[in-house]
């Protein structure tokens, strides 16, 4: 978020950037049906975080409810958090072994600046993908991602991703079961 007027702007700190989006998660979003807050109280650089979203109606997602882990790292909001499934979920853009979202994953790969963190992001990926070819159309918001964006954006999205014609009739695992 960047505050100015004219040709001036200030780039809100993460902190507060992370702050706002604490205080709109625990207020609710919209029509209740996606939620999000901190894992850990204590957690004072706000990294770890808990998502909800509630499957769409009309869906095979209608009424489930999907539990998510998104990490915002210290780059966050200039490149988008990681976000993991918790609940097995089958969509074309979640790694159906993990949970992971297929691009964000390849997305922190590219965009890493340490070689080592680079290396170690390089190990995590092949270990957890395999070799499956990343379309990055399959998720906008990070496809294209913007400071603007927050992990409500996110959930959000997901939600609509569900209800998209590729996803919205897949067989899914068992409701209550886990990555």
């Amino acid at each position: 978020m960047t505050l100015g007027s004219g040709g001036s702007s200030v780039v809100v700190p993460r902190n507060f950037r992370l702050l706002e989006e604490l205080e709109r998660g625990e207020k609710g979003i919209g029509d209740g049906t996606v939620s999000y807050g901190m894992d850990d109280g204590d957690d004072i650089y706000m990294r770890s975080w808990t998502g909800t979203i509630i499957g769409p109606h009309n869906t095979v997602h209608e009424g489930r409810i999907y539990q998510l882990k998104l990490f915002c790292d210290k780059d966050y909001p200039e490149k988008p958090p990681t976000v993991r499934f918790h609940s097995r979920v089958n969509m074309t853009c979640v790694n159906h072994e993990t949970g992971v979202d297929k691009f964000i994953l390849s997305t922190s790969l590219i965009l890493c600046s340490s070689n080592l963190f680079r290396e170690c992001l390089f190990l995590l990926f092949k270990s957890i993908s395999g070799s499956e070819k990343i379309d990055s159309k399959k998720f906008v918001p990070l496809a294209n991602w913007q400071r603007e964006y927050t992990m409500e954006d996110i959930l959000t999205q997901l939600k609509k991703e569900m209800a998209a014609p590729h996803n919205r009739k897949l067989v899914q695992p068992p409701e209550g079961t886990y990555f």
